[in-house]
């Protein structure tokens, strides 16, 4: 049986800091996360070379920033780069990002759902099928479950 001692040295953990309603997210400044930078990509994407500007646009993405105008610009400059891709180039592309691109790709698909454009929707379709076939639905849980959004 136990012993009542009366002691209050144990209870030293303040409990109240796990409480939802304190918790503070990490607060990244705004100017620091400013997305892709259009004139590289649109260098890059007249160049021919697709490939490097999708990396370029997945690895720049304004995942900190709470300026939704500036999450709707790299969403733009995303969709531009999705479309310039041909059907049959867009599974070798999907092949050479890692695991983290492939989530934000993935980010970007079902950002683009959210905003349809003409004839955008049977493009995003085929970028996550492929997607999806190199990262699982993995892939797919962590996206839907991810705080930060695009």
């Amino acid at each position: 049986m136990a012993v009542n001692t009366g002691a209050k040295q144990f209870r030293k953990v303040d409990v109240d800091q796990y409480n939802e309603d304190n918790y503070q997210e990490d607060v990244i400044e705004d100017g620091l996360d400013e997305g892709p930078n259009e004139n590289e990509v649109s260098s890059l994407l007249q160049a021919g070379k697709n490939v490097d500007a999708l990396k370029v646009v997945l690895k720049n993405a304004p995942l900190s920033t709470k300026n939704q105008n500036t999450k709707d610009k790299a969403l733009q400059l995303t969709m531009r780069v999705l479309t310039s891709f041909r059907s049959a180039e867009i599974e070798k592309a999907v092949n050479t990002l890692d695991k983290l691109e492939i989530d934000m790709l993935m980010k970007y698909v079902y950002r683009g759902f959210e905003v349809p454009a003409e004839g955008s929707s049977a493009v995003l379709l085929n970028w996550h099928e492929k997607a999806y076939a190199k990262g699982g639905l993995g892939c797919i849980v962590r996206v839907l479950t991810d705080r930060k959004h695009v």
